[in-house]
């Protein structure tokens, strides 16, 4: 359908309402604030001035969100009360109005190529799904996409396309005069999360850390000079980024953050107004921490009965905290942590990323960054037998190596246990964590190994 594309000419659209819409290169938002919660959602107020009749009349608002929840749509203005309101959300384009056409007549122009001549020819416009079928005159023709030169003329702009979205609302008015009216709604397409970019120095046992807020608009508007609100959290039953279990918050915090609360959640308003673009990802900087102590450590799970043939890498682990005294001192908003360091050289290298959800302040964590290449760990089961008709006994033996010039700390976890386990034998004291875990520290020392064994008494 490249014909139907080149459109020529529109003639002018009807007046709907009382105030004058700018045209498409104004934007027609007031005075704007965004609030946006994770998990795409976002409460939009915007105020207008607008010049509003006594009496019933129609206002309308263009530049609203294209993905704007209609039934949450507010308006509150003095003197002014709400009879119905419409969302066009059908955008104009060449196809859109050409399906809108169906059934209307419009003007159809072919150039001829050799001459540059034109000719008109008024066609009713019978069918446009897939393509566009016309009745001229006597003859049914199919509009091809065969190159040649043809432009369309439609006689007018339906009524209910917009070349923006547009929200318009019937209102009663007490009085005439000119007046601040705010338009509340909520909105999908925008989001955001935080972004953390962590420069480790494993020999000094330090860290940097730098928080970004990363905010992206998808909702097919622009929010021009907006005053932004973001909120950690997310209303209504989502899961607002909160860490699964086993993810990397070790222990939760219990230290209250300095910043301003609503309800449970925790707000991080961007310092100045900003215009957040449609298909537009803006980043914000809201945490610059230097020095922060971190320690890399290695860490390896088992599942219940594993048996490996191989040795399998433990993984590699950044512990820190999110402490007041401590650590980053602040309450971390849920995304993703990046992790570098320098080489010998000097050069900054990224060596793993890691996801967190919203984490009280005073948290420690243990970001899984990747698998160490010289720390391996076998986990056989050596023998298996029956105790009784209730009862298993369940010999494991766990070989850990290290080829690195430094000893290391290996946390090395059962994991699959029962409530009622019992470890009947140990070659060296563990911890239980939980009661489905168990957990020795293993020091494995330079270019060696360890080996630790234990004996389960279980149901199963």
């Amino acid at each position: 359908m490249r014909a139907v594309i080149l459109l020529s000419a529109l003639l002018a659209t009807p007046a709907l309402a009382q105030n004058t819409i700018p045209p498409p290169s104004q934007n027609a938002q007031g005075d704007v604030a965004v609030t946006i919660y994770n998990g795409d959602l976002a409460l939009v107020q915007d105020t207008r001035q607008l010049n509003i009749p006594a009496g019933r009349s129609r206002q309308e608002f263009p530049d609203v969100s294209a993905q704007i929840r209609p039934e949450t749509v507010t308006l509150s203005g003095a003197g002014v009360g709400v009879v119905e309101q419409n969302f066009d959300f059908d955008l104009l384009s060449p196809q859109a109005l050409m399906q809108k056409a169906v059934g209307e007549t419009i003007t159809l122009i072919r150039t001829n190529p050799a001459t540059g001549a034109e000719v008109r020819e008024r066609a009713r416009v019978l069918a446009a799904n897939g393509g566009v079928v016309l009745q001229i005159g006597d003859r049914i023709e199919v509009l091809r996409d065969d190159g040649l030169p043809v432009r369309v003329i439609f006689d007018r702009v339906p009524e209910n396309l917009r070349a923006r979205p547009t929200l318009s609302v019937t209102v009663q008015s007490e009085g005439a005069g000119r007046r601040p009216v705010t338009l509340t709604y909520l909105s999908a397409g925008l989001g955001w999360s935080a972004d953390y970019v962590a420069l480790f120095d494993e020999n000094a046992g330090r860290m940097d850390v730098q928080g970004w807020i990363t905010l992206t608009n998808n909702s097919g508007t622009p929010f021009v000079n907006a005053n932004t609100l973001l909120v950690a959290g997310a209303p209504g039953g989502g899961n607002g980024g909160y860490q699964r279990r086993g993810g990397p918050i070790r222990q939760p915090g219990t230290e209250t953050s300095d910043r301003e609360r609503l309800g449970d959640f925790y707000l991080y308003p961007l310092p100045e107004r900003t215009t957040i673009a449609n298909r537009q990802t803006k980043q914000v900087s809201f945490l610059d921490v230097h020095a922060t102590p971190a320690a890399r450590a290695y860490e390896y799970r088992n599942g219940w009965l594993g048996t490996t043939e191989q040795p399998m890498s433990a993984n590699t682990v950044l512990r820190f905290s999110s402490s007041r005294e401590q650590g980053l001192g602040d309450a971390l908003p849920a995304g993703t942590v990046r992790v570098y360091q320098r080489d010998a050289r000097g050069n900054p290298q990224f060596v793993g990323e890691s996801a967190i959800g919203h984490t009280p302040m005073g948290s420690d964590l243990g970001l899984t960054t990747g698998q160490a290449f010289d720390v391996k760990v076998r986990a056989v089961v050596e023998r298996r037998e029956r105790v009784n008709s209730e009862r298993w006994r369940t010999t494991m033996r766990y070989t850990l190596t290290n080829a690195r010039p430094q000893p290391v700390t290996v946390d090395l976890m059962q994991g699959g246990l029962w409530g009622d386990t019992r470890i009947a034998e140990e070659s060296m004291a563990s911890e239980r964590r939980s009661a489905d875990e168990a957990l020795w520290r293993v020091l494995v020392p330079a270019n060696g190994e360890a080996v630790v064994t234990a004996t389960f008494d279980t149901r199963f």
